[in-house]
């Protein structure tokens, strides 16, 4: 007999991580299959970073920890908010997971009940709206659009708040779309929430090194330090650091809802691991030169994707400002195919593995990641024109 609980039945297994595990599961079958699905940068996880792991391991770190994180732990990702976010942040207000998505797990698992709701600009995350239905609350969709650089603006928000909304999702960089959130635009939105005083703020800034623009980032809780009371900001190493595996996460927000959610995860993981506890302090206290390295590298990835996947015909995408997606409009080849999800298949088939829009909130077109290295992303280009003419 299976039974499930009503709330897992709201949810559905994340389609990013579906097509990936697709496309692994195809290769080790023997056939060759570029995997543009995922998230996830290409570099090595830097050397220093590598060695303080293997430090740890060796003085015998292998024990719990508390649950929110380390003392040193904290201290350094207090010390990343205010370095490379501007946040000033007490330790006490900050937390450490596994991960920056069990962080924003476990704070919509603490605020948000039946009837609430919650603002997610689409295209989304794939797993902002899951993580809200799982807690029981309805997804109040913001839609943008490509030729806005898929941004919403302030009266389209004010616009969606209602008496029962309870968070905004805001992700600058963005994933899907590269999506990149300036000053005069955080203006005009904290303009906007400081006219509805129950609305909270996800600032998800796990891609903030990743923008190809000459404007620095900008987020919501530096910028407007008298909402800082109700913006949770989220961080890590994942993506900045290539260190996916290590699963670290780190948030900051006020002292009350960082208690909850580690009351949630003393019940959950309990403390995120050690040794890659001692992997994040590496990263974060040690080198940042790297990082604008590995971002002219991202930028150029970008400029070369941007060009071949339009001059493809019945495909087009806006040039992203941040983070290492392109989200595809494929709207012209929708005839052919039916649907994007088709489309995505007929693609795999071809050898290249991407994710269907609609797995995002959006619509006849796909995301592609351009965390790899030039020459793969070369050839699936060059297979998706293939397969498309």
């Amino acid at each position: 007999m299976k039974v499930t609980s009503p709330a897992l039945s709201r949810i559905a297994p994340s389609q990013t991580t579906a097509m990936t595990d697709r496309a692994t599961a195809l290769r080790e079958a023997g056939v060759d299959v570029i995997s543009l699905s995922v998230g996830e940068p290409d570099f090595a996880t830097p050397a220093h970073v590598l060695e303080a792991a293997k430090a740890a391991l060796d003085a015998g770190q292998t024990k719990y920890t508390p649950v929110g994180g380390t003392a040193r732990m904290k201290q350094a990702a207090a010390q990343h908010f205010a370095r490379d976010l501007g946040i000033e942040a007490p330790v006490s207000q900050v937390t450490v997971s596994a991960g920056g998505k069990q962080a924003i797990f476990h704070a919509i698992a603490a605020t948000v009940g039946e009837g609430d709701e919650v603002i997610v600009p689409s295209p989304w995350w794939v797993s902002y709206p899951e993580i809200v239905h799982y807690a029981g609350g309805s997804v109040v969709p913001l839609q943008t659009v490509a030729k806005h650089g898929f941004r919403f603006t302030a009266g389209d928000l004010e616009a969606q708040i209602g008496p029962r909304t309870r968070w905004l999702m805001l992700n600058s960089p963005g994933n899907p779309t590269g999506a990149v959130y300036d000053e005069a635009m955080l203006r005009s939105i904290a303009d906007v929430l400081r006219r509805h005083p129950g609305v909270l703020v996800m600032s998800d800034d796990i891609y903030s090194p990743l923008i190809y623009t000459d404007a620095p980032h900008v987020t919501l809780a530096a910028l407007c330090p008298d909402l800082a009371d109700r913006i949770l900001t989220i961080s890590g190493v994942s993506k900045s650091h290539a260190m996916t595996g290590f699963r670290i996460g780190v948030a900051t927000g006020p002292e009350w809802l960082i208690r909850a959610m580690e009351t949630l995860q003393s019940h959950s993981s309990g403390n995120p691991c050690s040794i890659s506890q001692a992997a994040a302090i590496a990263a974060l206290e040690g080198p940042q030169q790297f990082l604008a390295e590995w971002r002219d590298r991202f930028r150029a990835r970008r400029d070369m994707v941007v060009d071949a996947i339009n001059a493809i015909p019945g495909l087009a995408t806006p040039v992203p400002d941040g983070a290492f997606y392109c989200m595809v409009d494929a709207t012209p080849l929708m005839d052919r195919f039916g649907d994007d999800a088709a489309l995505a298949l007929h693609l795999l088939d071809q050898g290249v593995a991407i994710v269907p829009a609609s797995a995002f909130g959006g619509r006849d077109g796909f995301r592609i990641s351009f965390a790899a290295d030039e020459a793969r992303l070369r050839e699936a280009c060059s297979r998706i024109a293939k397969a498309l003419t």
